[in-house]
């Protein structure tokens, strides 16, 4: 098949740029032509306030991508649609994490199906999002108009996709991140860092945003048990909101905890990944909401334990007392998952547990899925 993937890719960073060019190295594996077509301008700076939204790392080898569509300007969309016209894609792929992308992912739907041929298929990240604006509603409702079909990451956000539409839908989990080269010793991620190695890590990863909850984090790491264990915190992500960082940082002055609270708060470069991953004992998610977590795919990918809350999609991928434990959305109960994974016992065959549910997140199966979406 001939398929075009609209969504974010490089020069442009993080995980949605990760994962469709993962994608689409996997359908170029299967003899698929693939293109990406990604932005010239992805977010104007007000929807954007990271430091950049450009890596410094080299592009990836043998990807055929475009950056052409410029987010906020309608005579781009009409344009880079008749482009799409033109190509006769048998299949266009889009990732819809955001309203603010349906007006130009739905133009650019529109112009391209014109030619009776090219079906579309939307990857839903977030129909909803996690911060509302106005306009959302309109803008997804415009967006879920041009689609043909969707696969979803989590059964709530299936469950949310079926409030806009009657269009066929699925879910199917989010697939592994296996971009991230393979861990390294335990030493050699803390020399990397200037950690101690002999001290026990646990992993608050990816951009530092209001519902990703560091704060209660943090006041669980202020529980005098965990002191006593003498369990440090590494928390290593780009805040996302100026607020957010002088609350938490306000939090860690207060409860006393700068000295096991290790900050690296810039953008995480792809080849450092590892790093912090293998430093870690347990990746902590104490997300206050959520849908699904390429976080947790992330962690599968290194064979990490982890402790996630009791909320969206996150408990339907990490079986509570295999591969690590759900806690409520509360500081004490973080507290006390941590404190249980230290428990010699708590977790029995936990490796092996880790690599059977590994196992069930392959891109291969959620390709399949995907195709069948596209073949209706």
């Amino acid at each position: 098949m001939k398929i075009g993937i609209i969504g974010t890719a490089h020069p442009l960073r993080g995980g949605l740029a990760a994962f469709n060019e993962r994608l689409a190295k996997e359908l170029q594996g299967m003899g698929h032509e693939v293109v990406i077509y990604s932005f010239s301008l992805q977010y104007p700076s007000f929807l954007f306030p990271g430091k950049t939204q450009f890596t410094d790392e080299p592009a990836p080898i043998g990807l055929d991508i475009r950056t052409n569509i410029n987010s906020v300007n309608p005579l781009n969309w009409v344009r880079v649609g008749n482009e799409l016209n033109r190509e006769r894609f048998d299949l266009l792929i889009v990732k819809y994490w955001l309203p603010f992308m349906g007006p130009s992912f739905g133009t650019l739907l529109r112009r391209a199906k014109r030619n009776g041929k090219t079906k579309a298929v939307c990857i839903v990240d977030n129909i909803i999002p996690h911060e509302a604006r106005p306009g959302d509603a309109a803008f997804t409702k415009y967006f879920v108009g041009a689609v043909d079909a969707f696969v979803t990451m989590s059964r709530d956000v299936l469950k949310d996709v079926k409030t806009f539409t009657a269009k066929p839908a699925t879910f199917t989990p989010h697939p592994v991140y296996d971009i991230y080269n393979e861990a390294v010793s335990k030493a050699e991620a803390c020399k990397k860092l200037g950690l101690d190695r002999n001290i026990n890590y646990i992993l608050f990863f990816g951009f530092i945003r209001p519902y990703k909850g560091l704060d209660i984090l943090l006041e669980a790491m202020a529980d005098e048990r965990i002191r006593k264990a003498g369990i440090h915190l590494i928390a290593a992500g780009e805040y996302y909101d100026k607020a957010v960082e002088a609350a938490n940082n306000e939090i860690i002055a207060m409860r006393g905890i700068a000295d096991i609270v290790h900050l690296s708060t810039d953008f995480i470069p792809d080849s450092e990944v590892r790093y912090y991953f293998s430093a870690a004992d347990l990746v902590v998610q104490p997300y206050k909401h959520a849908t699904q977590s390429g976080i947790t795919q992330i962690a599968y990918h290194f064979c990490k334990p982890m402790v996630v809350t009791n909320v969206g999609g996150l408990p339907e991928v990490v079986p509570d007392g295999k591969v690590g434990f759900v806690a409520e959305v509360d500081p004490t109960a973080i507290a006390d998952a941590i404190l249980r994974f230290y428990t010699p016992g708590s977790l029995p065959n936990v490796q092996e547990n880790l690599r059977a549910e590994k196992r069930k997140y392959s891109w291969q199966a959620f390709v399949e899925v995907l195709m069948q979406q596209a073949k209706g």
